[in-house]
């Protein structure tokens, strides 16, 4: 019998002598449920709508439940007494407020790096186990990440572009890349720094300038080349390629890989998702160094600058 990939009207199905307290059973994913509106909201997940909509941001949800915990962020339920940013959940402040304290109380067994959480910890041993749990039915390729598979059907299976720049009208597949481009128009660059006039889009950006500017914070060097880093991850890559080990391993072609970014720029091969786009002209490429090049050119001629340029979507 052939695998369903979509709902449709008939995707809610009565079996009461299969299960009799959760007669309603999804035709996509077996999944059941007690209740017809249940399985109805449930139904939506696998068409990708997003019927639920935030009054207040206009932002939508492909549930009640995902819209209600939105909602807290709004009232500042769960608010972070360092930084004020406000959480859906007591469990998600939790997570966050580590991000302050510095905790990552999960590692991983193979390579020692550590995690705020378990979840992140879980999708990060895939990486050295190879594992993919999760099938696109459309063509049959696994991924080791939902969201990797979410990605690869927005972007290979369908031709929906549900978001718009507010300022250009440009659309987009994923909330992701529309993020990234708005940054084209705002040039939003949230991290100041505290001893001079310059701002940042990234928090690490800022950590860096305050080491190597201003001499705030530690550095931190390798015992065998004396080379000096501001992050402990970057530290532990580098060691790593002194020892030539590569405990990172592509899930599709088993190629090893010293660090998990390059895992993952390589495996954009195996996907055929394009993820830096040229501002200047909308082309798409697999490689940041081949959009720069291209920007050069392309900008050239509109006389832009490299702030116009995309930063790569993520996948």
């Amino acid at each position: 019998m052939k695998t369903k990939t979509e709902a449709d009207s008939t995707d809610i199905t009565d079996h009461p002598h299969d299960d009799k307290s959760r007669p309603y059973v999804c035709t996509v994913c077996d999944k059941r449920f007690t209740k017809r509106c249940n399985m109805t909201e449930h139904r939506i997940r696998h068409t990708g709508e997003n019927v639920y909509s935030c009054s207040q941001c206009e932002k939508r949800f492909s549930s009640r439940g995902a819209l209600g915990s939105h909602k807290n962020i709004h009232t500042s339920k769960y608010k972070c007494t360092e930084c004020d940013k406000c959480c859906q959940s007591d469990k998600l402040l939790a997570i966050h407020r580590r991000s302050h304290s510095g905790e990552k109380p999960f590692e991983c067994t193979v390579c020692s790096k550590r995690f705020t959480q378990a979840g992140d910890l879980a999708r990060h041993s895939r990486i050295h186990s190879g594992e993919k749990p999760y099938k696109c039915h459309m063509c049959d390729r696994s991924f080791s990440r939902s969201s990797n598979l979410q990605s690869h059907k927005r972007c290979v299976h369908s031709n929906r572009r549900p978001y718009h720049c507010p300022y250009c009208g440009k659309l987009f597949k994923t909330n992701t890349e529309l993020q990234r481009h708005v940054c084209i128009h705002t040039g939003a660059k949230p991290y100041s720094c505290r001893h001079c006039s310059e701002r940042f889009t990234w928090q690490r950006q800022l950590k860096t300038h305050l080491l190597k500017s201003h001499n705030e914070g530690t550095w931190l060097t390798c015992h065998i080349c004396q080379k000096k880093f501001t992050r402990s991850d970057s530290l532990k890559e580098h060691l790593r390629r002194h020892e030539g080990v590569k405990p990172y391993v592509c899930s599709e072609c088993l190629k090893p890989f010293c660090a998990a970014g390059e895992v993952k720029s390589h495996q954009l091969i195996h996907l055929g998702y394009k993820q830096f786009c040229c501002g200047s002209c909308g082309k798409y490429f697999r490689r940041k160094y081949t959009v720069k090049s291209h920007f050069r050119r392309c900008s050239d001629k509109l006389g832009l600058t490299m702030f116009n340029m995309f930063s790569p979507c993520v996948v």
